[in-house]
């Protein structure tokens, strides 16, 4: 086998193992779709608060498979994260610090 046709493996998220091919291609490959458990453990929720953001329609999903598993795609992962800094950035515009102490004034 020539060093361009040799097979290195990348670990995905969640243990999955993507194939590339390459000279010295050993960076891992992110999976495109995430499955529920795997998209729980990384916003450090649980399943049910996942399958809840699911059925508000708060995070994209397709059921993918005979048995109609959700897949989530990465970049709706990361766009439900973007959206979750809204509400905070909005309030603290909204209410700017001081530093006056209240019982001063």
């Amino acid at each position: 086998m020539t060093e361009a046709s040799q097979d290195t493996r990348a670990i995905r998220p969640g243990g999955q193992t993507a194939t590339q091919r390459g000279p010295g291609t050993t960076a891992p490959v992110p999976a495109r779709f995430l499955t529920r458990a795997q998209v729980a453990e990384e916003l450090s929720i649980s399943m049910a608060q996942c399958y809840a953001l699911l059925r508000r329609g708060e995070l994209r999903a397709a059921k993918i498979g005979g048995r109609g598993d959700y897949r989530i795609g990465r970049d709706d992962l990361e766009a439900y994260i973007e959206r979750t800094y809204a509400g905070p950035e909005r309030w603290l515009n909204e209410h700017p610090f001081t530093d006056c102490d209240p019982d001063d004034a």
